[in-house]
C-alpha cells in the first residue's frame, strides 16, 4: 500500500501578514528572503489571503502602491487546506476546479488556524510514485491559463499603455516564462521517473552546442556580476550523433546552479570530444570558483534535495531531470568540490560518429596551428585580467599582464610579446594614447600587432582606434571564439611575413 504525504509534513511554516498591515510590509519580506515564494494574510489567525512573489512584486512597481493596504494586492478567497489532508487528494481535487490558485500557492490551517503556505513547487516532490501521469496532468492543467495570461500579455504590450505599464507586462510575461518553464519540467520529470524520457540522436556539431550556449547565458552571467567562459575542446569540426536538446538542458541546469550560489567570481563551462574505441566520448564541465558546498550538499545535488539548489524548487527539478537525462543516455553525471573554493559537476557520455563538415573549419584548424604566441594583457581591472588570460591560456598562449597605459609602453619596450591585448579607458594612460606611444618605439617593440577590448566599438570609435594603430577590435564582455578569430588573425599575418607586407 502507498504511503501517504500529508500537506504538513512540506508546507512553509513561515509568519502570515496582518490583514490590516500595508505592502511595504510583505515587499520587505519578499525582498529579504528570496526563497520566500508565497505570504499569507490572516485575520483572527484565519487565512484570508495570500500573495504570490512573481505577481505581487509587480503590482509594486506602481508609485506609491508600498503604502497601499495589503488587503487590495492579496488573492481573496484563497485555497485552504487541512495539515492532515493527503497531498495528492488535496492536487486532485483542485485540479479540477482551480488549478490556477495550486500554482499561485494555499493557506494550511491546523483546527481551522492558520499554521503555514504551500505551493506546487513544494508539493512535486511528494507526488510521485503510485500516482502515474498526476504530475503530468497538473502540469497541463496549470499550464493552459498561464499561457493564457501570457499571451494576454503579449498582447498588452504591442497596444499604447501609459508611462511604466510596459515595464509590468514585461514583469508579468517574464513570471509566466518561467512558470511554464518550470511546469515542462515537472512533467517531463515525471516522465523520466517512469522510464519514458525520450531521447532523439541526430548529427550535431559541438563547436555550434558551445556557442548557442555561451549565447543563451551570457547576459544572465553579466546582470549576476558573473564571468562565463565557455569553451570546446575536439576537432574543430567535431560532430556526434547526440541530443542537442537534452544536453542543452543539462549545461541549462549546471550553470543555472553555477549562478545561483556564485558572486562574482568566474565560471566556467566546457565539452569536450575524445576517442573512445570505436567511437566517441563526451566530457562536459561546469566549474566555478566562488562558492562554498557542504559535502552533503553536492552528494544530494541530483537528487531534490533543497540545500543543493538553495530553495529554489524550479532549480531543484532541473538537476533532477539534468541526471535522468545523462543515464537515458548512458552516462554518468556528478559533482564533486574543488581544491579551493566552488565545486565542479562533470558528466561523460558515450557517442556515436557523425558526418563533419570540412572545408573552412579545416582551414581554421591550419590558422589555429600558429598561435602559441606570448601576449601582454593591459587592463586597469583585475577581474577582466584574470578572465582574458585564462582565454588565452586555453589558446595555448602564455601572458604578463600590466594595469595600465603607463606601464603598457614600458613593458613593450622588451620586445618580447608576439600580441598586445589592450583595453581602453583605463587611468595614467588609456589604451589609444599607448598604442600611439608604442608605435614611437620603432623596430619589433613597435611593430608588435595591439588588439583593443572594449565595450565601446561604435564604428567612429573604431577608425579612431585604427588610426592610433591597433590592427583589430574585441568588444566587450568577451566572447572566446571572438577573441581566437583576432589572435589567428594577426600571429597568421605574423608567421607570414609576406602576406603582412602585401597588406
Amino acid at each position: 500500500m502507498a504511503s501517504m504525504h500529508l500537506l504538513g509534513e512540506t508546507i512553509d511554516r513561515r509568519a502570515a501578514l496582518a490583514a490590516d498591515c500595508f505592502c511595504e510590509a510583505a515587499l520587505a519580506a519578499f525582498i529579504h528572503d528570496p526563497e520566500c515564494r508565497v505570504l499569507a494574510v490572516v485575520e483572527d489567525e484565519r487565512p484570508v489571503g495570500v500573495l504570490q512573489r512573481d505577481v505581487f512584486l509587480a503590482r509594486m512597481e506602481a508609485p506609491g502602491a508600498a503604502h497601499r493596504p495589503i488587503a487590495e494586492a492579496m488573492e481573496p478567497d484563497p485555497l485552504i487546506a487541512d495539515v492532515a489532508e493527503d497531498a495528492k487528494s488535496f492536487v486532485a481535487r483542485w485540479m479540477a476546479q482551480r488549478p490556477a490558485a495550486l500554482l499561485a500557492g494555499f493557506a494550511v490551517v491546523e483546527d481551522g488556524r492558520y499554521v503555514g503556505v504551500c505551493d506546487l513547487g513544494r508539493l512535486l516532490p511528494a507526488l510521485g510514485g503510485p500516482a502515474e501521469g498526476l504530475i503530468e496532468r497538473v502540469c497541463a492543467e496549470v499550464r493552459e491559463p498561464v499561457a493564457h495570461a501570457l499571451a494576454a500579455a503579449e498582447g498588452l504590450k504591442r497596444m499604447r499603455l501609459p508611462d511604466g505599464a510596459a515595464a509590468h507586462l514585461e514583469t508579468i510575461a517574464e513570471a509566466a516564462h518561467a512558470t511554464l518553464s518550470l511546469l515542462d519540467v515537472a512533467a517531463e520529470l515525471q516522465r523520466a521517473s517512469s522510464g519514458r524520457l525520450e531521447i532523439a540522436l541526430a548529427p550535431r556539431r559541438l563547436q555550434e552546442l558551445m556557442d548557442d550556449i555561451e549565447a543563451r547565458w551570457r547576459t544572465q552571467a553579466e546582470l549576476a556580476g558573473v564571468t562565463l567562459l565557455v569553451s570546446y575542446d575536439g576537432a574543430p569540426d567535431g560532430a556526434a550523433a547526440i541530443d542537442a536538446g537534452r544536453l542543452m538542458q543539462v549545461f541549462d541546469a549546471l550553470i543555472g546552479h553555477a549562478l545561483a550560489h556564485s558572486r562574482r567570481g568566474v565560471i566556467e563551462a566546457s565539452l569536450q570530444l575524445r576517442e573512445a574505441g570505436d567511437g566517441l566520448a563526451i566530457v562536459g564541465r561546469v566549474r566555478d570558483s566562488s562558492a562554498a558546498y557542504a559535502p552533503e550538499d553536492l552528494a544530494a545535488m541530483f537528487v531534490g534535495a533543497e540545500p543543493a539548489a538553495g530553495g529554489n524548487m524550479g532549480l531543484q527539478l532541473q538537476l533532477m531531470l539534468a541526471q535522468r537525462a545523462i543515464t537515458a543516455m548512458a552516462g554518468v553525471l556528478e559533482a564533486k568540490a574543488n581544491q579551493g573554493a566552488g565545486a565542479t559537476a562533470c558528466f561523460e557520455l558515450p557517442a556515436e560518429r557523425a558526418e563533419t563538415a570540412g572545408g573552412a573549419m579545416a582551414q581554421t584548424a591550419d590558422v589555429a596551428a600558429t598561435r602559441a604566441a606570448h601576449i601582454l594583457v593591459v587592463d586597469d581591472n583585475a577581474t577582466n585580467r584574470m578572465v582574458v588570460e585564462a582565454l588565452c591560456e586555453m589558446f595555448d598562449c602564455s601572458t604578463e599582464s600590466v594595469v595600465d597605459g603607463v606601464e603598457a609602453v614600458e613593458t613593450a619596450k622588451a620586445g618580447r610579446f608576439d600580441v598586445i591585448l589592450m583595453d581602453i579607458k583605463m587611468p595614467r594612460m588609456d589604451g589609444v594614447t599607448a598604442t600611439r606611444e608604442i608605435r614611437k618605439l620603432g623596430a619589433s617593440a613597435g611593430r608588435v600587432p595591439i588588439i583593443a577590448l572594449t565595450a565601446n566599438a561604435d564604428a567612429d570609435e573604431v577608425a579612431q582606434y585604427m588610426a592610433a594603430g591597433m590592427c583589430a577590435v574585441v568588444e566587450k564582455p568577451i566572447k572566446p571564439e571572438r577573441l581566437m578569430e583576432a589572435l589567428d588573425a594577426v600571429l597568421a599575418d605574423r608567421a607570414n611575413p609576406d602576406a603582412a607586407a602585401a597588406a
